[in-house]
């Protein structure tokens, strides 16, 4: 016991040290690495000492796994390792055995280690790896301490021999897309976690990772010479790596236990360790500009180094899997969209490394195609790299040239894509470069509960709210603002006043006028008429007026309201300012936005339209143009006055946005009809079809009591009849019925289609209501063009505001019965679609669902979904 005593006392002195040094302040990474690395080995030693003393036989192992696997160790992490065990050696029968485990991990734990053990044999290892992806990570990195080394390297080939580097590769961008939507998809959180978070350790150490298991290099020097990075990213990475590192490290060390968050609590400490000081105010000034805390200071660099670390993680993972793509049969074709770029399956790629230093305009040009050209999902590697080493090109002379104010004119005014193109130009720095007042709100943070975004990502969120009032499949979230918006005649004036309306935070002064004069100068700039000018400058300066005054005024009181009319002027001004304020609350954070909230600013702005001789919307005009065009039709048809109420009353806002008048009409006209005959069965199913007013092929309706597996089999009947789904819009009535329509195209349309027409509507109604199993899928056989040139299959699922609802997109070569598949993987995870987007893009399938489920809250169920529906796209689900 003394000798342990006197263990533990020197491991506990040479760890002091080593923390000491690591603390030291100063503002210097160099160094982190190796402190790291000494930490580690001293441990090492202190294990096989214990080791030792344990008197373990000649035939054990003690094995470093996860982040201590490595060779590497932070202050209070745990010290993950593995007791690999003989062939056949079962502790539990073996009582001594047993003891001698417990006391090892005891002595370890005495000593002051955390320890985080697993003991197993080497067929345990393995069989436990290829069920579980975290195991094999985690035994990716494993590294001999001390013991058996034939038994370790046993280890180290049969793992070898078990990995399937495209299978991992899959788990582990799926595992970073979970992580990332946990942390809301940014870097930028005002209490980031430096390990977890997107730009965070992880992202770095996830490529290090699958680049490991495909064979393609250990370290970021082997990834350069391996042309995976170049030299200027592999020294970027290792900067910013050395950044975050360290400031892991402080955090444990100034926490006194393992805290990963730069929680408020500890900012100002870290940034105290690197030397960062206040700028205090002058005596007299109460907020004048250069005001800056120490953590400011630090957040702002540590954001830069996460955002450098998300496009690094980006460029090289695509890399990694395009080398990955490249040992199977069949090459990507690169199909030309002019002639600059190309469709690289889905991503858009630079014609040349140099294009950007030899024409800068194709900058800009890259975020309008990528916004406006159908089936393009991303950049690819080549052009996120041929991005980031064309950042000096964009300066003062490329930001006032007219040809890139004219295209980012267009992207603005775009009417689709704006969120995406705009989330994309400033994760690629070319936003802040191109906008030199939106750089300096990059990574710039808010001191309040209030917000809990940096300014340039709340900007952005802010976008995303008003965007998502224009989108159809949203509708659902706020159907008056929604309603509204259907009405509204240039919505790129909200999306500039959105743009600008926090752009003057951290100033000084007053942010709402300080940014209406950004937005006017803007405007100017890049020729935006006169009075579209004034709107989004009223927008911008009075961004807050309407929220105090919901929240703080007494809207009873006449007196307010006329006041508040009179400051708006009109109807238009009052609306956009409207949608503006209820997009903005809802960008500060997910708790702020309430329905108490959402009353109080709906009152305030029917109360005030009624004093300016208006009248609410209610529903909004494109809807009830819809309704009134929609009875129209439907009187043609002799149906009694007021008998589509009885099926209307059960339709919310969103149906009547996703259908035109014709399939109203339709829709109201057959179900009045069936619904209205006295001998009906309530439970049974209504199929109706006809031929499609589009042109070719049948539109199918479905009207049925909602069940589980509704979706799929329907999909299932046309994958046997062999019927191609062009298009499938779902919907659920308020009385929880599904009224879906389908447009399908038959193989042959025959002639006498009416037989065609009667077939399906028998056949399917008697497949729905006798909810028998779901068939298994087709193998639909993959076109010769397909077979030569594959598009790589993606997934992407991503939660609504509330994470009720979530929009899976997927991208896929097009094949028989692929929809089928895809709606067969969610009814077998008890997932419902809503509403279902198809579009054929040649040999290319981009579809949309929105979906709900119970599975989708748990992060373990939506990898499981998502990789099936990987091996549905590839092709490899039975």
């Amino acid at each position: 016991m003394d000798d342990l005593a006197a263990l533990r006392q020197r491991y506990r002195n040479d760890k002091a040290a080593l923390f000491a040094e690591i603390g030291e302040s100063g503002a210097s990474t160099r160094g982190i690495g190796q402190a790291l690395r000494r930490l580690a080995r001293l441990t090492d030693q202190t294990l096989q000492t214990l080791w030792q003393r344990a008197g373990f036989g000649p035939r054990f192992a003690l094995v470093a796994v996860g982040g201590f696997g490595r060779g590497e160790l932070f202050p209070h992490s745990d010290v993950d390792v593995l007791v690999l065990l003989p062939d056949g050696c079962q502790p539990d029968a073996d009582a001594e055995l047993k003891a001698r485990i417990e006391g090892f991990i005891g002595a370890c734990w005495d000593l002051g280690l955390e320890i985080g053990s697993s003991v197993r044999t080497v067929d345990e290892c393995v069989a436990e790896a290829e069920k579980d992806v975290t195991v094999q990570t985690s035994l990716l990195e494993c590294r001999l301490i001390t013991g058996h080394r034939a038994g370790f390297n046993t280890l180290v080939r049969r793992l070898g021999e078990a990995m399937d580097p495209k299978a991992f590769f899959v788990a582990k961008t799926l595992e970073m897309r979970q992580r990332h939507h946990k942390f809301e998809n940014t870097p930028y959180a005002l209490e980031p976690n430096c390990k977890e978070s997107p730009g965070g350790l992880r992202d770095l150490q996830i490529i290090l990772w699958v680049a490991k298991a495909a064979g393609l290099g250990r370290s970021w020097d082997e990834l350069a010479r391996t042309g995976l990075a170049t030299p200027l990213e592999a020294r970027q990475i290792k900067a910013n790596e050395a950044l975050l590192s360290l400031i892991r490290a402080r955090l444990h060390l100034l926490a006194k236990r393992r805290e990963d968050r730069l929680v408020f609590d500890l900012q100002t400490a870290v940034a105290e360790s690197f030397g960062f000081k206040a700028q205090l105010p002058a005596p007299g000034e109460s907020n004048p500009r250069g005001t800056r805390r120490a953590s400011e200071a630090l957040m702002k660099r540590y954001y830069w180094a996460a955002k450098a670390v998300t496009q690094l993680n980006q460029i090289l993972l695509l890399n990694i899997e395009e080398r990955l793509a490249s040992t199977e049969p069949g090459v990507q074709r690169l199909r030309p969209i002019n002639e600059r770029f190309f469709d690289k399956g889905g991503m858009l790629e630079v014609a040349s490394d140099n294009l950007y230093l030899q024409q800068p305009h194709a900058i800009l040009e890259t975020f309008h195609i990528y916004q406006t050209t159908v089936g393009i999902k991303g950049l690819s590697a080549r052009t996120l790299r041929a991005l980031y080493n064309a950042r000096a090109v964009m300066n003062g002379r490329f930001r006032s040239d007219p040809a890139n104010r004219e295209t980012f004119r267009r992207i603005l005014m775009e009417p689709q894509g704006i969120t995406h193109a705009m989330r994309l130009m400033n994760q690629t720095s070319v936003l802040g470069r191109y906008l030199w007042v939106f750089r300096n709100i990059v990574g710039q943070m808010q001191h309040d509960l209030f917000h809990v975004y940096t300014v340039d990502q709340h900007i952005l969120m802010v976008l995303r709210n008003v965007r998502r009032f224009f989108i159809a499949e949203h509708s659902h979230e706020y159907p008056f603002c929604s309603q509204l918006a259907a009405g509204w005649d240039k919505p790129w004036i909200l999306y500039a006043a959105a743009l600008f309306h926090d752009i003057a935070k951290g100033r000084g002064g007053d942010h709402s006028e300080l940014g209406a004069k950004d937005v006017r100068t803007f405007c100017r700039q890049h020729g935006i008429e006169r009075e579209d000018a004034r709107l989004i400058e009223f927008l911008v300066a009075e961004h807050l007026t309407m929220s105090r005054l919901a929240q703080k005024a007494d809207l009873s009181d006449p007196d307010v309201i006329a006041a508040f009319a009179q400051r708006v002027g009109n109807e238009r001004y009052l609306t956009a300012l409207y949608l503006l304020t209820v997009a903005d609350i809802r960008g500060t954070s997910p708790k702020v936005w309430n329905a108490w909230k959402g009353k109080l600013l709906e009152d305030l702005y029917r109360y005030t339209l009624r004093a300016l001789g208006g009248r609410a919307p209610d529903p909004g005009a494109e809807v009830e143009s819809r309704k009134r065009e929609a009875l129209q039709l439907v009187a043609l048809h002799a149906l009694p006055h007021n008998a589509h109420k009885a099926l209307w009353d059960t339709l919310d806002v969103s149906y009547f946005m996703r259908h035109q008048a014709d399939e109203i009409a339709w829709h109201t006209r057959v179900l009045t009809r069936e619904l209205a005959k006295a001998d009906r069965d309530p439970e049974r199913c209504i199929v109706r079809a006809r031929l499609s007013p589009e042109g070719e092929g049948l539109q199918v309706l479905v009207y049925s009591p909602d069940q589980p597996e509704l979706f799929a089999r329907i999909c299932g009947y046309f994958d046997m009849s062999q019927f191609s789904i062009l298009d499938a819009r779902v919907h659920t009535t308020l009385t929880g019925h599904a009224l879906d329509t389908f447009q399908v195209v038959v193989p042959e349309l025959a002639e006498h289609y009416r037989e065609l027409v009667a077939m399906v509507e028998n056949r399917l109604a008697q497949i729905i209501d006798a909810r028998g199993p779901l068939p298994p899928p087709t193998k639909g056989r993959l076109s010769r063009r397909v077979k030569n040139f594959p598009i790589t299959p993606r997934v992407d699922l991503r939660p609504d505001d509330k994470a009720q609802r979530w929009l899976l997109s997927v991208s896929a070569s097009d094949r028989a019965g692929l929809l089928y598949g895809i709606s067969r993987v969610l009814a077998q995870h008890g997932v419902s679609v809503q509403l279902a987007k198809i579009t054929t893009l040649g040999e290319r399938v981009e579809d949309t669902f929105l979906i709900s489920g119970a599975p989708l809250q748990v992060n373990k169920r939506q990898i499981e979904i998502e990789t099936e529906l990987l091996e549905t796209l590839e092709g490899n689900a039975g």
